[in-house]
């Protein structure tokens, strides 16, 4: 197993940012209730602290998407593996992402509900690495930026290992 090579942020400073996020969140949408729909599998860690921050009533659901390519890269071919219970049509829509990073995946996912006729659609992710876009994607509210590290833990996998990490470590090369 590759090892860690630094510890990017700790739980603190994860757990700060979250509250920072859930608190703009709930003023954005007062009065009215968003779906956030989470990514899995990575972003369960995060939209489950990020619902612990909100003050305004949500509804939680999930949506699994697969990416085709090697462990550390993707080619934007995608295809959803597990789509959302909940009807988005006319309703505040909120993806909650673990990371963007080349955008392929989030623009395949945001093309899909926009067809759905949201009556809004937002991005919220936990990382960002802008360092590694191929396309150019709007995110609303994001967590932290990062260089362009390989990283892992609160939710995010090398090969289904280190999710269950506290902090977000970068990967040994």
């Amino acid at each position: 197993m590759a090892k860690i090579e630094k510890i990017l942020f700790t739980y603190e400073e994860i757990s700060e940012r979250i509250k920072e996020l859930g608190k703009k969140i709930s003023e954005d949408y007062q009065g009215k209730t968003p779906i956030l729909a989470c990514i899995l599998k990575g972003a369960v860690y995060f939209a489950v602290d990020l619902t612990r921050s909100l003050s305004i009533p949500f509804i939680l659901d999930f949506i699994s998407i697969l990416s085709y390519g090697p462990s550390k890269e993707t080619f934007g071919i995608v295809r959803i593996t597990k789509d959302l219970d909940t009807n988005i049509y006319n309703k505040d829509v909120i993806i909650v992402e673990d990371i963007v990073d080349t955008g392929l995946s989030l623009a395949y996912l945001l093309k899909v509900l926009k067809a759905r006729e949201p009556s809004s659609l937002k991005v919220c992710t936990f990382l960002d690495c802008p360092g590694r876009r191929i396309i150019d994607v709007p995110i609303d509210y994001k967590g932290f930026e990062i260089p362009n590290y390989y990283v892992v833990g609160y939710g995010l996998d090398y090969n289904e290992d280190y999710r269950n990490l506290m902090y977000i470590g970068v990967l040994e090369k």
